[in-house]
């Protein structure tokens, strides 16, 4: 147990505090810069700090799912889900560096709650863990719909980024129905986007 505690608590530091590496070459990597004035550079810097955030999230959230799953199955595709995302947490971080933004200064924060869902969802049974998990990826989904509509036109390099981020979300909520994921309750869905609502909403400025 002792060395279990080790490896989790390396893994919060390693997330929170070390670069996020890609196995995958990061979307748009080839596609040439475009001149964003001060105002859209600073709008798009500031949605990337928010998705950024949310893989802090998703890592956490898959770490505590993970730590209290039951199922080997289960324990598999949250490990694989969570490779792609620490993928995001890579591209985000690197597209925020280019447009001159910053992380956000409250990750260590979301990571502690996400974290404690994570853990929470596990107790619940994995059949719950999955549908936790693939509500999470739908909301997620829609969530980077909402910013692909928010981006300038001109910028394909951060469009790109989301784009197979968003493909990546959908393909982990499909594996976790077709591992048996129930469906949430409407009520739980709706505290689900409302705390997703003040994450989004906080990161975006601070």
């Amino acid at each position: 147990m002792i060395d279990e505690a080790i490896v989790q608590f390396d893994k919060a530091l390693r997330t929170l505090f070390a670069p996020a590496r890609s196995v995958r070459p990061i979307p748009g990597v080839d596609v040439p810069e475009t001149h964003l004035g001060d105002r859209d550079r600073q709008h798009v810097a500031a949605l990337m700090r928010v998705n950024h955030s949310g893989e802090i999230c998703a890592q956490a959230l898959y770490q505590g799912q993970s730590m209290s799953a039951g199922d080997l199955d289960v324990k598999r595709e949250l490990a694989r889900a969570s490779d792609e995302e620490t993928e995001h947490l890579a591209w985000t971080e690197q597209r925020i560096s280019e447009l001159g933004g910053r992380k956000s200064l409250l990750n260590p924060l979301w990571y502690g709650g996400s974290l404690a869902l994570g853990l929470l969802a596990g107790r619940l049974g994995d059949r719950w863990n999955l549908g936790f998990l693939a509500e999470t990826e739908r909301q997620v989904e829609a969530h980077l719909s909402g910013h692909l509509e928010r981006l300038p036109p001109e910028d394909r390099k951060s469009r790109e980024i989301l784009e197979q981020m968003k493909a990546d979300e959908a393909h982990h909520a499909d594996v976790a129905l077709a591992l048996g994921a129930h469906e949430l309750p409407a009520p739980f869905k709706g505290a689900m986007r409302l705390m997703a609502r003040v994450m989004t909403t906080t990161a975006y400025r601070v």
